[in-house]
């Protein structure tokens, strides 16, 4: 792969400050249609742009959406560095056993927030500040020459708590396959789709940040973070010819907070191994437009309660896109996702008391999503989201605010947003959701006295977003 045969050449020069050192970096397979002048990224901020010695923009249009620098960085374990790093070996001919890094990896992360609901919840106030809702540290870098982690420890203010955010360590290797070049690696992580490199799968997707103390929809399929940092899966995966992108994983219950083994006391536990899957194709169309197109999936068994008795089984398959076109300075991105999921609700059809009134549902939900980013310190966003799904009278259940009237999981809205980044690493943003449908209604949809209407849950969200 000769991208990667570049970065790499170029980023062993080390950290010379007098060297002019140029990467010729392609959005995918093809010609390169850009060539970048490392003498000219002297900030250093997170752990990653610490370690390469490269601003922001290379790995990422405007965080947390990856460039196809950003993506070869993953998938290659997160080993490219610009650092002269510290090693050891026994002899000139023996293998590697040392290679760390000069620098503390760590780097951190916080989001300070205010939140307006167009009608307060009843009994509460509309516009709720958090400072921050999100603070989080960071431990990423190279291990070896092919190793590396990302990982993260957060604390939210919605919880009060600390624990294990996203984690994902890595194995990665290149191998020829004829005359063509693969990336064979292993992962190790704690939420399904974390691993990913596109911004369509739930882990990654847009929207970056939202709301944490608005009202949202009851429905979601399991695999939009209903495992997440509650499981631990390994999975190998492979590039082929910098085109085909394959992966399998399986994950186990490995729940934050509770005690072990797991008993009666545990809740939402997968029973046995949960196997996930992704395939994914990407393409430069022309010099100026990528496309991938992919598909993945998860299936799991799944105990509401303890560790025993009947399980809810839930099967996942999702269908994405997503397309970048250079214009100018700038890029355009399009995403566009959706997720089927099939429920065998035996645990719930069948328990005391019965939770469900279906034995089996169906859920799906979509997002499609444009991002207009006409320079590093600006962009421009909109998008549609949509869940439908089987009413069931019980399982979506009338509540105040949260409930659905008539039984039915069926929402959509669209989001609005404008971002500013002064700096690389900071970034000032205004969100809107507008609902269209809330809980399977438009008006009343809750049954509360006067009932609410989905507009009623719109919301504004301010944040600012700093990286350091």
């Amino acid at each position: 792969m000769l991208i990667v045969a570049a970065l790499t050449a170029a980023l062993s020069l080390g950290s010379t400050s007098d060297s002019v050192v140029r990467v010729s970096a392609s959005r995918g397979v093809g010609t390169p249609i850009e060539t970048v002048d490392l003498t000219k990224f002297a900030r250093r901020i997170p752990s990653f742009s610490r370690q390469t010695k490269l601003a922001c923009n290379m790995c990422h249009a405007g965080f947390p959406q990856l460039t196809s620098f950003g993506r070869l960085f993953k998938l290659n374990g997160y080993t490219l560095t610009g650092l002269p790093m510290i090693t050891a070996q026994k002899d000139s001919a023996s293998r590697m056993d040392l290679s760390l890094s000069p620098i503390a990896p760590i780097s951190l992360m916080a989001i300070v927030a205010a939140t307006n609901v167009s009608t307060p919840v009843p009994g509460t106030l509309a516009t709720t500040a958090e400072m921050p809702q999100q603070l989080s540290v960071f431990a990423g870098t190279a291990l070896s020459p092919n190793m590396g982690i990302f990982s993260q420890l957060t604390y939210s203010a919605q919880s009060g708590t600390i624990g294990i955010d996203n984690l994902d360590l890595r194995y990665a290797r290149h191998f020829q396959l004829g005359e063509k070049d693969a990336i064979f690696g292993l992962t190790l992580n704690n939420n399904p789709s974390v691993q990913d490199v596109w911004n369509t799968t739930p882990a990654w997707g847009y929207p970056f940040a939202s709301a944490s103390v608005a009202p949202s929809p009851a429905a979601a399929t399991m695999i939009e973070g209903a495992l997440a940092q509650s499981v631990l899966g390994v999975g190998a995966y492979t590039l082929f010819n910098n085109s085909l992108y394959a992966e399998v994983s399986g994950y186990v219950a490995a729940p934050q907070g509770h005690v072990l083994p797991l008993d009666s006391s545990a809740s939402n536990t997968p029973k046995s191994i949960s196997p996930y899957w992704r395939v994914a194709f990407q393409r430069d169309l022309n010099p100026s437009t990528y496309l991938m197109v992919g598909a993945f999936g998860l299936s799991t068994d799944i105990f509401p309660a303890g560790v025993q008795g009947s399980t809810n089984h839930y099967s996942d398959v999702g269908f994405d896109a997503q397309l970048e076109r250079k214009v100018g300075d700038g890029s355009l991105i399009g995403r566009a996702t959706y997720i089927t999921e099939k429920q065998q609700l035996a645990a719930f059809y069948t328990g005391v008391p019965v939770t469900a009134a279906n034995a089996e549902n169906t859920l799906s939900t979509y997002k499609v999503n444009f991002s207009w980013v006409p320079s590093l310190t600006h962009s421009l966003s909109v998008g549609y989201f949509g869940i439908n799904g089987t009413s069931d009278n019980l399982l979506y259940g009338s509540a105040p605010v949260t409930g659905s009237a008539n039984g039915s999981p069926n929402s959509s809205g669209e989001i609005f947003e404008v971002t500013a980044n002064p700096w690389l690493n900071v970034r000032l943003g205004a969100q809107y959701v507008a609902y269209q449908k809330f809980n399977g209604g438009t008006t009343s949809y809750d049954l509360t006295a006067g009932g609410r209407s989905a507009k009623n849950n719109n919301t504004l969200y301010l944040y600012l977003w700093l990286a350091y």
